[in-house]
């Protein structure tokens, strides 16, 4: 089977250490072969197995760079002026109708697919959809459509400087439409695609589906749509753009949702989205991402690991992850623990998160104020019970290192997708503290205690109800390794998706290629010499010898 597994960018980003699971995938389907084609920027340099190869985006709108100028000046003909008036008219249309996703009224949504299928089909036949997207008829179309009876309020209130940036984002957001893989030689030789998010990540493989009947499987460990939504980076955006842009990203994500044959997400938090924008929940099946549990095992099978009084937290440090509770928290268990303290680990920042140092800065000046260093004597030098280190440092060289020190582990987040550290924690059987966010419960189940966010006074009694019964604290751990041996290994979700390419390959059409062997179309004997057929008998003559 040849898989065209969708990638955005070479890095299909669940949230967390989930990030890498396409690459445990292809290395653990041998079976079959995978062609990676990254959307939005070119595949990173690292080491595939022989049943993957990346293909190249060439051609004009490769969306690794800015569309070359050859796209950008070429000028349509009527007939192709006409056709893309009608599809960005119908497209727009679509964006600015007052109705939102899902809520069960779809002609705003038809509206959409129709100007998006006849867009696909006018950069299939023509070329220059990038330069007809940044032309003037286009922004003239988008502000007929801002300013027409039914359209959103916020919408309508839009100028130009909001038009030509809308224009603009959705140039680049469509240049998937504009690539070269919709042939027999890219696209079109897959059984399957599979996306690894929806919205533009997706949109070569709805192109597939539609030039070639190819079914496709949209896997999400972390929702797109959702992290538009929670971008810092749009805040000072005016609110009509703001209105435009979150419109393109429901309605891509809406449509990538009701064309997939399957969608598998990565938790019910996210299967909840995909629902609310118009996903048939028969089609819909989770799937929890496969983390590596091995490294974990000699941390989870030592029953003597841990120290008595040590939380600990680890996680990238940024204001979602609300530290500023945790520490607050841990003043007041302190104040009725004394010999307890508080590890918080970062891991590195990535690339784009600026606010990582500003955040951090502020939660150690705030541990300085709330816990001012304490000596054992008048000659001691103090120490501050809580610690700030980074993974990878000399005091926490890896993750094993850390989990094993900690007697409890503690999550404080207020928001969340699917948290890879406590499934972590639970590979090494540690008890945890988490808070009621995105997927927590559904990954805990009952194997740990889950307070309401923002509550630090809630989450200051489950760390001490846990730190002051170690019976209980043992049987928590040992029920949450068991749990996560269950059901979050890498085994579990390759299993899964072996039957679920099967499955939709067994539903599929068939599709003989040209040059291709067709089953049974030459019988075991048409290998053999001799003619195997009856030689004609004249009439009257009798039956042929045997």
């Amino acid at each position: 089977m040849r898989i065209g597994l969708l990638t955005e960018g070479g890095a299909p980003c669940a949230t967390g250490d989930t990030g890498a699971w396409w690459q445990r995938l292809v290395r653990g389907r041998a079976p079959h072969d995978f062609d990676l084609y990254a959307v939005g920027g070119p595949l990173p340099a690292l080491p595939l197995p022989p049943n993957t190869r990346p293909v190249p985006a060439a051609g004009e709108g490769a969306p690794a760079a800015a569309p070359p100028e050859r796209a950008g000046r070429r000028a349509y003909g009527r007939r192709d002026r006409r056709r893309f008036a009608e599809g960005f008219r119908a497209l727009a249309t679509g964006l600015t109708a007052e109705t939102a996703p899902g809520t069960g009224e779809d002609e705003p949504a038809r509206a959409f697919a129709d100007g998006l299928g006849a867009l696909a089909d006018l950069a299939r036949d023509s070329g220059g959809l990038p330069g007809a997207l940044r032309s003037d008829e286009a922004v003239r179309l988008l502000e007929a459509a801002c300013r027409a009876p039914g359209a959103r309020r916020a919408a309508a209130a839009a100028g130009l400087r909001d038009h030509l940036a809308f224009a603009d984002h959705l140039e680049r957001a469509l240049r998937p439409l504009s690539l070269d893989w919709y042939d027999e030689t890219a696209l079109g030789a897959a059984d399957l695609c599979h996306a690894t998010a929806g919205g533009p990540v997706a949109l070569p493989g709805l192109l597939a589906k539609r030039f070639f009947g190819t079914p496709l499987l949209v896997t999400e460990y972390g929702v797109g749509l959702r992290s538009h939504y929670l971008d810092a980076g749009t805040a000072g955006l005016s609110t009509p753009l703001r209105t435009l842009l979150a419109a393109l990203h429901g309605r891509l994500a809406g449509e990538t949702y009701r064309e997939a044959a399957l969608l598998t997400p990565g938790n019910a938090h996210a299967r909840r989205w995909q629902e609310r924008l118009g996903a048939d929940r028969d089609r819909v099946r989770t799937v929890h991402p496969g983390m590596p549990a091995e490294r974990f095992a000699e941390v989870g099978e030592d029953e003597e690991s841990g120290e008595p009084g040590t939380l600990v937290w680890i996680g990238r440090v940024e204001p979602a992850k609300d530290l500023v509770s945790l520490l607050h928290a841990f003043a007041e268990l302190r104040a009725r623990q004394p010999d307890t303290r508080l590890r918080i680990v970062s891991v590195p920042a990535e690339r784009g998160e600026a606010d990582h140092c500003g955040y951090l800065a502020q939660c150690a000046a705030l541990a300085a104020q709330l816990f001012p260093d304490e000596a054992a004597g008048a000659h001691a030098v103090g120490e501050n019970p809580v610690s700030f280190e980074e993974l990878g440092g000399p005091e926490a060289p890896t993750l094993e290192d850390v989990h094993a020190s900690a007697a409890v582990v503690v999550l404080s987040s207020t928001v969340e997708g699917f948290p890879a550290s406590l499934v972590e924690a639970m590979f090494c059987a540690r008890a945890t503290v988490s808070t009621d966010v995105g997927a927590v419960v559904e990954i805990v189940g009952g194997t740990g205690l889950v307070v309401p966010p923002r509550n630090p006074r809630a989450l200051a009694d489950a760390c001490l109800a846990l730190l002051r019964d170690p019976g209980r604290r043992h049987r928590l751990g040992a029920a949450a390794r068991a749990r996560a041996l269950e059901l979050f290994t890498v085994d579990q979700n390759l299993a899964a998706f072996r039957g679920i390419y099967l499955e939709l390959l067994s539903h599929a059409p068939a599709r003989h290629r040209a040059g291709s062997d067709v089953p049974f179309a030459h019988p075991a004997e048409a290998h053999l010499p001799g003619s195997w057929a009856p030689k004609a008998v004249p009439a009257g003559t009798g039956a042929p010898d045997a």
